[in-house]
């Protein structure tokens, strides 16, 4: 078996492509290929090969798991130097989408830098976790977002996040990879972890001769609202996620908002290590990952 191709390719008779992939996270089992099931990775090899009329294997900054959205999912793939050099990445864009939209879509693609790894050269992930709490479900928001009826506390939710903030062992949150014992520690390091209420917002006067200008004093959002209701987003950066972690901590923290658990219980549960104590995920439908940072 010949060996893997370099990052960046170069030396192989390959050249490394970057795509920037969003996607609907529903119709699929997760992110990463399985045999006999629909992936976003297996679409898009699919697509890719049709385009490209080579083989590929598709390297992605995180996977994602069943129903869990993208905004901003980074990819590499190496491509044949012949076959690269009879693409334009404009075309391939608009070939991709064609075939992969509108449930997956290319948002940017072309060739890498050098060395370039879409998951060992990034440097964090962000992700985004929205919350419906509202005594009825909202139909629209229902792909995208976790319905709880009961209310929640937006200063309990944000004391418990604060707690995650920093270098911590993340046992007690994540599903333990297999092969593994439950004495090995699962050190992760959180950056930016918050939750905000999403609202309207007055939109500012527009100048005069601008084309397509909102009417003033008109409410403008951050997106789709509940018609009642609130919408939370939590939003949590670390330099990586171990496997249902974000959904873990999403759980636990909305059975702090609700009254269930104290924002002290949150790093007691985070030092104990135990998947015990802290509560079930929350559902993967409400999961986006929003980007994936470099150093570059």
């Amino acid at each position: 078996m010949s060996p893997p191709p370099e990052p960046g390719g170069s030396d192989t008779g390959t050249v490394r492509w970057r795509l920037r992939v969003a996607y609907d996270g529903a119709p699929f089992r997760g992110f990463a290929a399985q045999e006999g099931q629909t992936t976003v990775a297996g679409v898009l090899a699919a697509a890719l090969e049709r385009v490209s009329r080579t083989p590929v294997a598709i390297t992605c900054a995180g996977r994602t798991d069943a129903g869990v959205h993208a905004l901003d999912q980074v990819v590499h793939v190496d491509l044949p130097t012949d076959r690269s050099a009879a693409l334009d990445p404009a075309t391939l864009v608009r070939s991709l989408n064609r075939l992969l939209g509108p449930e997956v879509v290319v948002r940017e693609a072309g060739p890498a830098p050098d060395g370039f790894d879409a998951r060992r050269s990034a440097v964090a992930r962000r992700y985004r976790y929205l919350v419906v709490n509202a005594p009825v479900p909202d139909p629209l928001l229902a792909p995208l977002a976790w319905h709880v009826a009961d209310p929640l506390d937006l200063r309990s939710l944000r004391a418990g996040a604060d707690a995650l903030v920093g270098e911590h062992d993340f046992r007690a949150f994540c599903r333990r990879v297999p092969g593994t014992g439950p004495e090995v520690p699962i050190h992760r390091r959180v950056t930016d972890a918050r939750w905000t209420l999403l609202e309207r917002r007055p939109v500012r006067p527009v100048a005069a001769g601008t084309v397509g200008p909102a009417p003033v004093g008109e409410e403008r959002g951050p997106g789709l609202l509940p018609a009642e209701g609130r919408l939370y987003a939590f939003e949590i950066e670390a330099n990586a996620f171990c496997h249902q972690m974000v959904r873990a901590l999403v759980g636990t923290l909305v059975a702090v908002g609700r009254g269930r658990l104290r924002p002290a219980d949150v790093p007691a549960i985070l030092v104990s290590a135990d998947r015990a104590r802290a509560a079930q995920p929350a559902p993967p439908h409400g999961l986006t990952l929003m980007a994936v940072r470099y150093r570059e």
